[in-house]
């Protein structure tokens, strides 16, 4: 009768911890977090799009790129001139000299302003390209710090029930040694696991206060860093996704976009450089009086540089040094998408195996040991060391799949981001569509609100193939 009293203490971790990690997956609007004020997924998506710095940053680099582009389409200003010559310096004034006024306009060489104008488009092409990709990679970001925070949870809360059961069966190997029971070093065997656990706890929880900070930075907002999550971590992993090749998403990647827009821009600096030695021309005309009298003239006037010592091949040299640069970065990028899906890819299956066979065998013999392991504790065929052991390595188990979960999200979240699918249509922790799938240009920051917003650069602006 006497060990009746100590062991239905193992209840309790076998019932927390089979509550805390081998339930169900929630769905994102369900749970006792999902009350007022919780964050969902979808929630921290929208508002990173919105209230991100590096994003506005981004956005405002878009807008300094089409100032520059329709800057570089102009000519120069044309130049009053206004001359008195063949003044007297004795006797007589400003009556007896020589009096003109006209305008100059120096008219660039045919060809150089339409490149120019060229070479700003793709810029601006460059940065919405480069806007986008910063785009899917907060995306993906976010995913990654929300899906941390849900992971830490669970974990500092099974952590906690670890401690409070360990604490629970110190206070029981301590009953036992005082009454003769057990000898010392079972209270000094069961005072270790307690130790242990809080001290893993300390860890979990500045974790946990990592991972909200972390999430609170990408959302713009300091404030979050102590809001309430809701969702939970899906078990299971879209494997679908994996079907797509490659070349149907390559090309409209914002990496490849921003590296083929580099390189046009980069074709077309190369063929401007090769205009530079032709010079531009500066036309002016005047009208006045001739010096001494009251008689109208008019006055032409026509120079040009030459290109006797500046024969600018420095500048082409640099040019097409450029030009090669940038399609073999565009060849690199390419190269390094292919690679990195490929890693992706097989890191998303791995994680998929591993968090099944967490779930379909090693959380499963762990539950069956240690419900034998209490059957013959309390049948007195096992001791309680047996019984401490046991629960310590169902507990590990328990934690060891939620760190399998968050490898599974996680790379589920990287796969979207390369299929630049995640930027447009966020997906909850169980792959549901959020509200919000389409998106038609740069986000207003509230925080620069009237502000000219940066307008996406469409097909129609200009024709690439014109170039």
């Amino acid at each position: 009768m006497k060990r009746k009293i100590y062991w239905k203490w193992p209840l309790l971790l076998a019932v927390a911890l089979g509550g805390a990690s081998a339930r169900p997956a929630m769905s994102q609007e369900s749970g006792p977090s999902a009350g007022a004020g919780a964050l969902t997924l979808e929630a921290a998506v929208r508002r990173a799009l919105t209230r991100n710095l590096e994003l506005s940053v981004a956005e405002s680099r878009v807008a300094s790129a089409a100032g520059r582009a329709a800057q570089a389409k102009l000519w120069p200003n044309p130049e009053l001139e206004l001359s008195a010559e063949d003044w007297p310096t004795e006797g007589g004034g400003f009556s007896e000299a020589k009096k003109l006024a006209g305008v100059s306009q120096t008219f660039p060489f045919p060809g150089k302003k339409k490149l120019e104008g060229r070479i700003g488009e793709w810029g601006v092409r460059l940065s919405q390209a480069e806007y986008d990709l910063r785009r899917v990679e907060l995306v993906r970001e976010v995913k990654t710090a929300f899906f941390e925070v849900l992971a830490a949870e669970r974990l500092t809360a099974v952590a906690r029930e670890l401690v409070a059961v360990a604490e629970s069966s110190a206070a029981t190997a301590r009953k036992r040694v005082q009454a003769g029971a057990a000898a010392d070093q079972e209270q000094l065997r069961a005072e270790i696991p307690l130790e242990q656990a809080r001290t893993e706890l300390a860890g979990f929880e500045r974790e946990e206060e990592a991972a909200r900070q972390k999430l609170a930075h990408l959302l713009g907002s300091p404030e979050w860093a102590g809001a309430p999550v809701s969702g939970a971590l899906a078990e299971t992993a879209d494997l679908a996704v994996l079907e797509t090749a490659p070349a149907r998403w390559l090309a409209g990647h914002p990496s490849v976009r921003a590296a083929r827009a580099d390189k046009e821009r980069a074709d077309a600096a190369e063929r401007r450089a090769r205009l530079e030695p032709y010079p531009d021309v500066k036309f002016g005309a005047a009208g006045g009086q001739e010096a001494g009298s009251r008689a109208s003239i008019v006055q032409f006037s026509l120079s040009l540089p030459l290109p006797l010592i500046d024969r600018s091949r420095g500048r082409r040299q640099e040019a097409r040094a450029d030009a090669a640069a940038a399609a073999a970065g565009l060849a690199a990028v390419e190269q390094q998408l292919l690679r990195d899906w490929s890693t992706a890819s097989q890191r998303l299956r791995t994680a998929a195996q591993q968090a099944a066979g967490y779930r379909e065998h090693i959380l499963p013999r762990a539950t069956e040991a240690l419900r034998l392991v209490q059957r013959g504790f309390e049948e007195g065929k096992f001791g309680f060391m047996d019984l401490l052991d046991t629960q310590r390595t169902a507990a590990e188990a328990r934690l060891s799949y939620q760190q399998k979960l968050l490898e599974l999200n996680i790379a589920q979240a990287n796969i979207e981001a390369l299929l630049a699918a995640g930027a447009d249509e966020p997906r909850g922790a169980r792959g549901t569509p959020a509200p919000e799938t389409a998106w038609a240009g740069p986000p207003e920051n509230p925080a620069r609100a009237g502000g000219p917003a940066a307008r996406p650069i469409t097909g129609t602006d200009f024709n690439p193939h014109d170039l």
